[in-house]
């Protein structure tokens, strides 16, 4: 992470010749906004005196109450690197304020900010996380509109000349590593068209803003390769959907909290206690890490999608899986949450659910190590087994019963993710498709 001050990100931009900032925040959707300034007008950014109109924003305020202010976080000044190099843009990350200096309720990064703060307050000092971000790169239309065909067809970890966006990839990999970000590893993923970078793991806050900028700079790439890039969870029927791993470990005073090389797993009380908690509480915040319509078309049996709440260190059929590596390397990998989810909002209820675990001291069920896609459905009831929600209004539901999630989001986006969600699901539920039409119109 940047260590700017207000000298230094004014010294940059007059000795870069930046002449565009663009004030990034995020809307309870998870939707990238931003309000352009000119080079001009830093001083008055940096004195968090830009206002804008939240009235206009996904789930902020009414009309009536619609002033709100923009506060820059320094630490996140980047320069874009696809931008011409003479008159340059570059970007700050803010966090929205009411008039009266307070922090917006409904601004998503204060979400995760209120999570880590309980964290802090418990006595962990750092909550890391790593994501595995899947997307899939697609052709264009004549007119320059995004098509759902494939520009390869290539596997997992394929090379070119099969893996045609190795290019495109590689742009992305070094226009990533100019702004700051340390890539581990990128190839193609298992469906054709589909791919994965992979960069290192930071604290909870810079995950979810590296998490925005990337799918901003894949999206950006893409474009100037003549490709449309997308974070759609399942785009295609019969093949593999995009995922967003999600690795997590909690420390406390500079220690993992998660590892104890005394007990048979190397995890520590604390760890089983977090996950306990998570899958106590998935049910609940399956409609945050999962919010889309789309999102349950990808987790369907067979496609190697997590769909059973269950946890093991050995096998990748369940819920929360248990990586090899232990010491300081200790993590918990939640298989569940999609590309297309809020990342702020996302990583906020992962925290919270494990935080309750620990709180509460909630023990998980013991390990699932079987494949649990082979078992029978009376099988699973056997183990006690649960499955996620099957469709978007059913994980709703879940959410809108849940006190626990109404206290992760605060009474403003809770209210209005839900509106917004209720919204989607009546719009989609209405509609008539190409699957009724091809399987109702000449029989009835």
């Amino acid at each position: 992470m940047n260590r700017y001050d207000k000298e230094d990100i004014k010294r940059i931009v007059k000795e870069q010749d930046v002449k565009f900032i663009r004030l990034q925040f995020t809307d309870i959707l998870g939707t990238l906004k931003n309000v352009a300034i000119t080079a001009d007008q830093l001083d008055k950014a940096l004195d968090n005196k830009c206002m804008f109109d939240g009235s206009s924003i996904e789930g902020f305020v009414r009309i009536e109450e619609s002033d709100m202010y923009l506060r820059p976080d320094l630490s996140t000044f980047a320069i874009f690197p696809w931008r011409p190099q003479n008159g340059k843009v570059a970007r700050l990350i803010c966090d929205v304020y009411n008039p009266d200096g307070t922090p917006f309720e409904g601004d998503p990064r204060y979400v995760l900010r209120r999570a880590l703060k309980k964290a802090h307050d418990m006595g962990y000092d750092a909550f890391n996380v790593g994501p595995e971000c899947e997307f899939f790169l697609f052709l264009t239309d004549g007119e320059g509109k995004p098509t759902t065909k494939t520009h390869d067809s290539g596997g997992y970890f394929d090379l070119g000349p099969v893996d045609l966006g190795e290019n495109a990839r590689r742009e992305m990999c070094l226009v990533l590593e100019e702004m700051g970000f340390e890539i581990e590893a990128s190839h193609h993923e298992v469906a054709p068209g589909q791919h994965e970078i992979d960069f290192k793991y930071a604290d909870a806050l810079h995950t979810a803003d590296n998490i925005m900028t990337f799918k901003l700079v894949v999206k950006t790439i893409a474009q100037r390769s003549g490709l449309h890039a997308t974070f759609m969870p399942k785009p295609i029927f019969g093949i593999n959907g995009s995922g967003m791993h999600t690795n997590v470990s909690l420390f406390k005073n500079g220690t993992n909290s998660f590892y104890d090389e005394r007990d048979p797993r190397q995890l520590s009380q604390e760890a089983y206690w977090f996950i306990g908690g998570v899958m106590k509480n998935m049910r609940s915040i399956t409609a945050i890490t999962n919010p889309l319509v789309n999102s349950y078309k990808r987790l369907v049996p067979g496609y190697e999608a997590p769909v059973y709440i269950a946890w093991s260190t050995r096998n990748r059929s369940p819920l929360i899986r248990i990586p090899e590596a232990r010491g300081a390397s200790t993590r918990i990998e939640l298989r569940c949450p999609d590309p297309a989810c809020n990342p702020y909002l996302a990583i906020a209820a992962i925290l919270s659910a494990g935080l309750d675990g620990i709180k509460n001291k909630i023990q998980p069920p013991p390990s699932a190590d079987k494949n649990i896609f082979a078992m029978t459905e009376e099988q699973r009831t056997q183990e006690g087994i649960a499955s996620l929600p099957a469709n978007l209004k059913e994980a709703i539901d879940e959410m809108a019963k849940s006190e626990f999630v109404r206290e992760v989001l605060g009474d403003h986006i809770f209210k209005k993710y839900i509106e917004a969600k209720i919204n989607e699901w009546n719009d989609y539920a209405t509609k008539v498709n190409s699957w009724e039409l091809e399987r109702y119109l000449s029989k009835y």
